[in-house]
């Protein structure tokens, strides 16, 4: 069945043309009441992305996400792989939080948000239009032969462009080996880190080939966030929409003519200028509706505002609203589907709240050697050998550590030393042997209550299992 006319811009996607290339967009420079609160939004969040990997919390990097040696820090606090579990809690709590968010706002995240975009139209778009002028002087000049004017544009757009990459590169990996090591790698010099310069680079080039050429494909292509929203959103959705009953009514949208009564004419409030397309940073058209490429950035809202002021006509055609507020004029409601979202979101919330509280600053595992029976020993003592292991998850060293038994009656012997040091963020691992008469078991495999002691404070338990005769009871 042959595409309807006015349906075949979701044939492809904005940024490809008829003959399967790509269409370079070139938007308008966005200004109006949202660009400005985006502006704010965007600039607090790069500096806290940019000062994040350099903050500290009692020691601690405020996020860190050291896959390679599997160190992450979120605010302040340590995970280790033993919190894995919190891990995946935090992972699950942010999906159903994006879901809940999507269902309630479209993509709102994408415009206001999001790295990608707020890199790509408040640092980079806003270098090209200081470097080569606005939408209609990007085209001339993108038009125009390779003459001494353009190269020199190009030259110094690309070699911001390069700077920036790197240092969005340097900040990146702060985030992924920590700022410590980063600035210690600086101060030595990239001669004594060839790996992490050649890895650096790399970072660079990726970044660079996202914010110079791919662009806002990421957000079309390669973003699996915009097929999401189409499964996520409903009519009850808040969007950036556009009011087609009061922009078409009964002759559809004509251009504006002066003295024109258009209420009398039956034509829609929407002049046709296009300023709503000129502007979009994906390049598509508004008026068709809810689309993927749709990134929710405003930009629409302001240039349609602007023109309905300059022609005296309400504001609002193009603005936040839902498709059951535009054909129906219903206001927003917390459908049953969003409080299934937030009940479930509150529910692992609370989960991980008290699974965080409960963990503690050292993790203590104890297993019987593998092999290994037990030996009996002069007194009617049976002896098992065990390895340990103690990660210390705060700042601060932890001294004379120790052992006890809660359990039973009897003794823990270390190979080395009695009493030793965990030092912070660190692991202490050993062989030890522990001591109990027979008469206190109570069968051949005994669990073990072990108390892990900082000085005389108990500062964790741990169990293990304890192998005795099979003849005594």
């Amino acid at each position: 069945m042959e595409t309807p006319e006015n349906e075949k811009f979701r044939d492809s996607i904005g940024t490809i043309n008829e003959e399967g290339k790509r269409a370079w967009v070139y938007p308008k420079k966005p200004n109006g009441k949202f660009y400005i609160y985006r502006k704010w939004v965007s600039y607090g969040l790069l500096l806290f992305l940019f000062s994040a990997p350099f903050i500290k919390i009692n020691g601690n990097q405020f996020l860190l996400f050291n896959v390679l040696e599997r160190r992450f820090t979120i605010f302040g606090a340590p995970f280790w792989p033993q919190d894995f579990h919190l891990f995946v809690i935090s992972m699950i709590i942010g999906v159903i939080f994006v879901t809940l968010f999507t269902v309630a706002f479209g993509r709102l995240f994408c415009g206001w948000v999001c790295p990608q975009t707020i890199f790509m139209e408040m640092v980079f778009r806003r270098i090209e239009y200081w470097i080569e002028g606005d939408r209609g002087k990007q085209i001339r000049l993108d038009k125009q032969p390779w003459n001494s004017e353009k190269i020199r544009k190009r030259s110094l757009k690309w070699f911001i462009f390069f700077i920036i990459s790197f240092l969005i590169a340097n900040v990146f990996l702060a985030y992924l080996i920590g700022s410590d090591q980063l600035v210690g790698y600086i101060i030595d010099g990239p001669s004594q880190h060839i790996n992490t310069l050649v890895s650096l680079l790399i970072f660079t080039a990726v970044f660079y080939f996202v914010f110079a050429w791919f662009r806002e494909q990421v957000c079309i292509i390669a973003c699996p966030y915009g097929r999401l929203q189409g499964v996520l959103l409903d009519s009850k959705s808040i969007v950036v929409a556009y009011d087609y009953k009061r922009g078409e009514k009964e002759q559809g949208r004509a251009k504006f003519k002066k003295n024109e009564n258009r209420t009398a004419t039956g034509k829609g409030d929407c002049i046709d200028c296009a300023q709503c397309v000129h502007v979009c940073p994906t390049g598509i058209d508004i008026r068709n509706g809810t689309q993927l490429e749709c990134v929710n950035c405003t930009a629409c809202i302001d240039a349609c505002d602007h023109m309905m002021e300059s022609v005296n006509l309400p504001k609002g055609l193009i603005r936040y609203a839902s498709e059951d507020n535009i054909a129906k004029k219903e206001k927003f409601k917390f459908s049953p589907r969003l409080k299934g979202y937030s009940a479930v979101l509150i529910i692992l919330t609370g989960v991980f709240l008290g699974m965080s509280f409960l963990r503690n600053d050292i993790e203590a595992t104890i297993l019987r050697l593998p092999g290994q029976l037990y030996e009996r020993k002069e007194g009617n003592i049976i002896s098992n050998v065990y390895t340990y292991k103690l990660v210390n998850k705060t700042t601060a060293d932890i001294k004379d550590v120790h052992f006890e038994l809660l359990s039973h009656n009897g003794k823990i012997e270390l190979v080395t030393h009695q009493n030793f040091t965990i030092s912070e963020q660190g692991l202490a691992e050993g062989t030890l042997f522990i001591e109990i008469n027979n008469a206190a078991l109570k069968g051949d495999k005994d669990r073990l209550k072990i108390g892990v002691y900082s000085s005389n404070k108990l500062i964790e338990t741990t169990t293990t299992a304890f192998l005795g005769p099979r003849s005594y009871k």
